[in-house]
């Protein structure tokens, strides 16, 4: 157990350092912003494209790990937004965001540095597979249920199908991480090798994705905290810590992921609430509430949950 907490807890305590670099006033939330973008557009683009470009899939099927991981989200969604809305009688745009917050993992964020850390290069492909179809994956279904919640309500006819679709596919087209996912399955199949002094470079940069993530991070959750609606935070963020990974966990068993797969998946999907809930909820502009507390609430407490996964698989 202390090798696990070994493990886990650097991740958290760069979350802090972060919290705490803006909290004191040593920098500004703005200058955190301007590091997420860099991680965000540069580091983590450069670190999927060095994985994919040098990894071994074994003629490995990336369907049965889709499976394994969306199973686990269609599940715990679904259960976010029945409690939103029969238990806590709220809206059908509300349960759509408590359905985002209780599935939607920071895997880019949090996710990566934490595989990298406990799981090593093989899981490490892993999320890269999986990554390499979540964010489109999670942005359609986001976009698709929000806009219907909020033309039903309305009384509006929805938008055509291919209307929304076209839309985030031009978005995605633009998405660094796309891109880097892109080049390194490219550079992948040429077969063609970089030269050291590139690889070199490139590897520099990519080892900065991690601890420059989880600092920035740190620097974002100010603009967050805990701000009502605490007893459906409470229930999304039980579901993003515990349902979501548990679900994912029993998958990859069932489906019979190799065992690097496996931990890779659960523990990328133990982690905190991404903060696309809260781009989802500020493009719509409902459940900023909900998207900030689930965040922060699961932010506070993913150290314990995810030491407890990282436990339960032996990582």
């Amino acid at each position: 157990m202390s090798a696990i907490i070994f493990d886990v807890l650097p991740i958290f305590l760069l979350i802090l350092i972060g919290w705490l670099i803006v909290r004191i006033g040593v920098l500004t939330a703005n200058v955190g912003d301007a590091l997420s973008e860099f991680v965000f557009k540069i580091a983590v683009p450069l670190l999927l494209f060095r994985t994919i470009a040098g990894a071994d899939f074994h003629g490995a099927s990336p369907f049965r790990l889709w499976t394994v991981y969306f199973s686990g989200v269609a599940v715990t969604w679904t259960a976010g937004h029945i409690v939103a809305t029969r238990f806590f009688g709220r809206d059908e745009r509300i349960g759509v965001l408590a359905g985002v917050s209780s599935a939607f993992a920071n895997n880019i964020f949090i996710g990566l540095p934490l595989v990298e850390r406990t799981v090593g290069s093989e899981g490490l492909v892993a999320l890269s597979i999986l990554l390499a179809v979540h964010l489109p994956v999670m942005m359609v279904a986001g976009t698709i249920m929000m806009e219907h919640a909020e033309r039903k309500i309305s009384g509006k006819t929805d938008r055509s199908m291919a209307l929304v679709l076209k839309q985030i596919g031009l978005n995605l087209l633009h998405n660094p991480l796309v891109i880097g996912i892109a080049a390194g399955a490219a550079f992948h199949v040429s077969g063609l090798t970089m030269p050291a002094t590139v690889n070199s470079v490139v590897g520099q940069i990519a080892g900065t994705a991690g601890p420059a993530a989880l600092i920035s991070l740190g620097m974002a959750l100010q603009k967050y905290g805990v701000s009502g609606n605490v007893g459906i935070a409470s229930v999304t963020s039980a579901f993003k810590l515990l349902l979501l990974p548990g679900c994912v966990w029993a998958a990859s068993r069932l489906f019979g992921l190799s065992n690097e797969w496996a931990a890779a998946l659960v523990l990328t999907s133990s982690v905190p609430t991404g903060v696309n809930a809260w781009l989802i909820a500020n493009r719509f502009g409902v459940g900023h509430s909900l998207a900030a507390s689930t965040i922060t609430v699961t932010t506070a407490l993913g150290a314990i949950t995810v030491s407890f996964w990282a436990y339960i698989l032996g990582a």
